[in-house]
């Protein structure tokens, strides 16, 4: 009789764990520190994320797999696959880079903001995220999901007695709340029809529904893609973006741009690709519609922007994720029509890379220029140039790589490799969409760029950097100078190991 008892590999999911605990040892320490001494627990919470961050080094010499059924190695609940990796990384080294801006922006709000309670918050929904990539059934994806979520609701909405941050809090969960319900829902029905919710199971037990629960199978696919396209903030399912990044501490707001992102395609491609790859002639042509939309949507959203206008700077880069969805969501629509799926979905982790790095460059100015000019509008970055040279070509190189211009060639490698991925799987009509939206986003993303470097009006703002906020710009000026040298390596690096 095979034993019950589930072996646990620690070295696996250390990443997670680590995270978790720093979380937990800075909630309690919080209870004991003076008000003065509480900055020491944003350092402890930097280190914890560095340290989780390197706990992956170990187990990058092979496949690592634990929680398995006993009896069936091939069904286990947490898997430490190469994609597993990449993700974790991503996910850690942005929830790293959110840290240090949220550094500078606790001292600056003079213990306006609980700290205890924030960085407790943060690392949670690290944990989560750092969990989600890893999951290889249904129900761990979805506590996964939630375990990132949750925190960050609190998070956007920890401003006390800011009206804008409670409504952004709001409006960001009861619409998560609703997504995850829809995707419950889908995940039961994938349950009723397979009896099982190991992804690789469902994969195998899929193909073989009686043909009269075939719809309820079919509809059960579609409502599980609902939770993980909301975080994504695939249209329509977008509504919430603007005005929750306006709302939330603009830390928090470059965290969910990023992080936030990388749960929900993770979770994507983990459901499609490996749990419903029988089932691509109904999420496939669905991805590809959603791309095509929400790249649409988003250009259009941040073109739209007036310089003049209170947080305009937010909205435009809130608007901009949207579209750099559509973009993200192309290589994974792809993958249903390609021969080579691996491939595919190596495109949208090269291209989840290059965005990771530039868009938390690109607010980690935001909040350097928000620190001088609290309303954050386009018109507040003229004239940087004269007053931070190097602030303002980091910027610009930043807004050039999002565009895809040279010398941001690794925003051009990864657009064409996107691109590349629609053209191989015969979606030329997607194709097209995206180079039209491309020459959309160019147009913004030169207005501010040339704005950067115009004549200020007035005697220009000085911004003092702290050295926090000077490590998280070096830190995403360095990463994305060296991988335009170098963009193969991005491509390398992003190898899933899925199959």
């Amino acid at each position: 009789m095979n034993s019950l008892v589930q072996s646990v590999d620690w070295l696996a999911i250390a990443p997670p764990t680590l995270a978790a605990v720093v979380g937990l040892v800075v909630l309690v320490a919080d209870l004991f520190l003076a008000d003065a001494k509480k900055a020491v627990l944003g350092w402890v919470s930097v280190a914890g994320l560095a340290a989780s961050a390197l706990t992956l080094l170990p187990i990058l010499d092979g496949d690592r797999a634990t929680f398995c059924l006993t009896g069936d190695a091939h069904a286990c609940s947490y898997t430490a696959d190469r994609f597993t990796l990449v993700i974790q990384f991503l996910v850690l080294g942005g929830a790293l880079l959110a840290a240090l801006l949220s550094v500078t922006a606790l001292k600056d709000a003079n213990r306006a903001l609980p700290e205890g309670e924030f960085w407790f918050l943060l690392l949670s929904s690290a944990a989560g995220a750092a969990l989600l990539p890893a999951s290889r059934d249904l129900a761990t994806l979805i506590v996964a999901l939630e375990v990132a979520s949750l925190p960050a609701f609190a998070l956007v909405g920890i401003k006390r007695g800011d009206k804008k941050s409670s409504e952004a809090a709001l409006k960001f969960f009861l619409s998560s709340v609703t997504a995850t319900a829809v995707s419950l829902m889908g995940v039961s029905f994938v349950y009723a029809t397979t009896g099982t919710l190991y992804l690789t199971q469902i994969a195998d037990k899929i193909q073989h529904v009686d043909g009269q629960f075939h719809t309820l199978a079919q509809t059960g696919v579609v409502l599980t893609l609902v939770g993980f396209a909301f975080k994504t903030a695939a249209v329509p399912f977008h509504f919430w973006v603007p005005d929750t990044y306006v709302g939330a501490p603009l830390p928090i707001a470059a965290y969910l741009s990023v992080v936030g992102k990388a749960v929900g395609f993770s979770g994507l491609i983990l459901v499609t690709v490996i749990a419903f790859p029988s089932y691509a002639d109904v999420w496939g042509p669905a991805l590809a519609a959603l791309a095509a939309l929400t790249m649409t949507v988003g250009n259009v959203g941040a073109l739209r922007q007036q310089a003049t206008r209170a947080y305009s700077a937010v909205r435009l880069l809130a608007w901009s994720s949207v579209g750099q969805a559509g973009y993200l969501l192309v290589p994974i629509a792809s993958a249903a029509y390609s021969k080579d799926a691996e491939k595919a979905i190596g495109s949208t982790v090269a291209y989840a890379l290059m965005y990771a790095a530039v868009n938390l460059g690109a607010f980690a100015v935001a909040a350097l220029v928000a620190r001088t000019s609290p309303l954050n509008r386009i018109s507040d970055y003229r004239g940087l140039y004269a007053a931070s040279p190097l602030t303002a070509l980091l910027l610009g190189f930043f807004l050039l790589c999002l565009a895809g211009l040279p010398p941001g060639i690794i925003g051009l490698f990864a657009k064409v490799t996107v691109f590349s991925a629609a053209v191989d799987a015969g979606l030329g009509w997607l194709a097209v969409v995206m180079a039209v939206n491309v020459v959309i986003a160019l147009f913004y993303y030169l207005q501010w760029t040339t704005l950067l470097f115009r004549a200020p009006e007035g005697e220009p703002a000085k911004h003092r950097v702290p050295a926090p906020l000077t490590a998280a710009i070096a830190l995403t000026g360095v990463l994305g100078i060296a991988l335009s040298g170098a963009p193969q390596l991005v491509l390398r690096f992003s190898a899933t190991g899925l199959f």
